[in-house]
């Protein structure tokens, strides 16, 4: 009987078929968001850990106060933030925009920190071998200090990703139509959580396979040791 009530409440086959189709649309708009927030994440926080390496006073207090602002304020309270709070300073924008750029801000906070942890552990004997031979300061960076830098930040890099691109989810609170979006509507519109069982495999779809890909790529690109 237990099991029956079980079958019935999270494994509805009727309800299923009802909302499978909106979970499968919902997918789609999670992986081309999850997709925007790592690549706009990831290349600023890159840029600013760049920026900071050059160790400007005026500009590298900016990125530290943006970096430890970023981190510290949750994403739900970004996106709220920039969907419900800029309209009042005619700088409104899409449910998809405010939470694109809400992710890729958080993203880009800790990628800024993971880097310029790399770009500090590299020791300073490669780049005054490098400045040495005559290459420039930028040079120097691209060259020799980033390559072994990036390598060392993978790991940290790759679990963040996963963590932030999950938060997609959040979208849902300003209607972005993701994949919760669709299965809380639908188990509320069914009365029954069974779309809420169709979220959570989409989400097992997506994302344990990044899961798995990132796993790898830890491996293939760690230090011998």
């Amino acid at each position: 009987m237990e099991l029956q009530r079980l079958a019935f409440s999270f494994f509805n086959g009727e309800v299923a078929s009802r909302y499978w189709l909106d979970i499968v649309h919902g997918m789609w708009v999670t992986t081309y968001l999850a997709a925007a927030v790592v690549i706009a994440g990831l290349g600023t926080g890159l840029a600013l850990a760049m920026a900071r390496s050059f160790q400007l006073k005026v500009a590298s207090f900016f990125i530290v106060v943006f970096a430890d602002a970023f981190r510290a304020l949750p994403p739900l309270v970004v996106i709220i933030v920039l969907f419900f709070a800029f309209p009042y300073v005619d700088l409104a924008m899409s449910a998809f925009t405010a939470t694109w750029l809400a992710l890729s801000l958080v993203l880009a906070a800790f990628a800024e920190e993971i880097f310029w942890a790399g770009i500090l552990s590299v020791p300073k004997g490669q780049t005054e071998a490098a400045r040495s031979t005559g290459m420039s300061r930028l040079q120097t960076l691209v060259y020799v200090i980033l390559p072994q830098a990036v390598r060392l930040t993978i790991p940290p890099l790759t679990n963040r990703m996963i963590a932030i691109t999950k938060g997609t989810a959040l979208g849902s609170v300003v209607a972005v139509h993701e994949i919760i979006y669709y299965a809380s509507s639908g188990a509320s519109e069914a009365g029954n959580p069974t779309p809420l069982t169709l979220g959570a495999a989409a989400y097992v779809v997506l994302f344990l396979p990044v899961v798995i890909l990132s796993r790898w790529v830890e491996t293939r690109f760690a230090w011998k040791r």
